[in-house]
């Protein structure tokens, strides 16, 4: 487990308070039945700009603080214990890191800031099916004089209906990793078309086409051809920074089960006296430590520099493993009121299910973690 400095702890706690106060559960009770179909509460967003947290990645040249992905990794986990919805991770972990591992000055100078000061949502479109595939893009951008035109569909993009800029990972050539440009699309770009994506956790998504879609040469994130060098580093920053949002949630399921525990009583005794429940509870805090140590590690990974690919998607793995085990048991410990929808059991268990299979699920991450590690 890692080690904080005071200046790491003091922003956790200033998260937590953050998010307890100003983006309760029933902040996201309130955006479902709202009926707008916002994936995000835009006031929220603007405060998290306010406060620095949109540019923590970001480094002092571009107005952020460089204050590292543990640092955002720990507000990730904050806001994750609350169900917060923000492009926190959309737009100031992966975006952000798209951008610094790819991007020209000039593109940094355009859009850093602004994500830095939270006036700017930017995601990364990169699947184009049911699964987690960064690999099988169809997506093409054909030469077409000095730029390129951009044909396919991207689903299930993050905050994308309300995305000012898109980071487009599309086909020059080749098949598989080989061949892979990556773009920067504004949003409303002509042809770009996006379509909202209800899901089961109340967030939403988009899928969004791309119809002869034109765009000049200095949109190219990086060098053509060679978008794999940019994609795959970033994608490690996503399911780093989705695990950290994953180990919050199922860390704040554990706390309200375990008080639950602990004040429930049935046949004249507490449940937390039981002892077959007593053990689960204990096994469920064993995996939250343990999931705890994969996820600061790949943050500091990321900090560090070098290779962070089997320690990414070891988090990943662990995360999704946790997240479905402390969602089905908080469910499950709370007895009959933990199905109905006036307890939050049931909004993360549902946000659960979707961070699981956002950016690979666990059979994808043991899988990749296996062929880096050489099995």
């Amino acid at each position: 487990m890692a080690v904080l400095t005071e200046e790491q702890t003091m922003l956790r706690d200033a998260a937590k308070g953050w998010a307890s106060e100003s983006a309760p559960v029933a902040a996201l009770r309130k955006l479902r039945d709202g009926g707008s179909k916002q994936s995000f509460d835009p006031a929220a967003w603007a405060e998290m700009g306010q406060m620095g947290w949109a540019g923590v990645i970001v480094p002092e040249a571009y107005d952020g603080s460089a204050f590292g992905y543990l640092g955002l990794g720990l507000i990730l986990e904050e806001t994750g214990r609350t169900l917060a919805a923000s492009p926190l991770l959309s737009t100031a972990m992966i975006a952000a890191s798209a951008l610094q591992l790819g991007g020209s000055d000039a593109q940094k100078q355009a859009w850093l800031p602004r994500i830095a000061a939270g006036e700017a949502v930017a995601t990364l479109a990169v699947d184009e099916g049911s699964h987690h595939n960064p690999a099988r893009i169809a997506l093409t951008a054909t030469k077409s004089g000095d730029g390129f035109v951009l044909n396919g569909t991207k689903t299930f993009v993050l905050d994308g209906e309300a995305a000012d800029l898109l980071i487009v990972a599309a086909r020059t050539s080749g098949s598989g990793t080989d061949g892979l440009t990556l773009f920067l699309v504004p949003g409303d770009t002509a042809g770009v078309t996006r379509t909202h994506l209800a899901l089961a956790d109340s967030r939403g998504a988009a899928r969004i086409a791309f119809d002869g879609v034109q765009v000049a040469a200095d949109a190219v994130l990086g060098q053509v051809d060679q978008g794999w060098a940019v994609l795959e580093p970033t994608l490690d920053r996503a399911y780093a920074g989705v695990a950290a949002e994953m180990l919050g949630s199922a860390s704040a399921a554990f706390d309200i089960t375990l008080d639950y525990l602990k004040t429930r009583t049935q046949f004249g005794q507490v449940i937390g006296t039981f002892q077959a429940l007593q053990h689960r509870a204990a096994k469920w805090f064993t995996d939250l430590e343990t999931t705890r140590s994969c996820v600061e590690a790949a943050l500091e990974a990321l900090d560090a520099g070098g290779d962070t690919r089997a320690l990414a998607s070891l988090a990943k793995a662990k995360a999704s493993e946790l997240v479905h085990l402390a969602s089905n048991e908080m469910v499950q410990m709370h007895g009959g009121i933990g199905m109905t929808d006036a307890h939050d059991a049931g909004l993360y268990m549902k946000r659960a299910r979707v961070t699981e299979a956002l950016f690979g699920g666990a059979s994808f991450h043991r899988d990749r973690y296996a062929r880096l590690m050489g099995f």
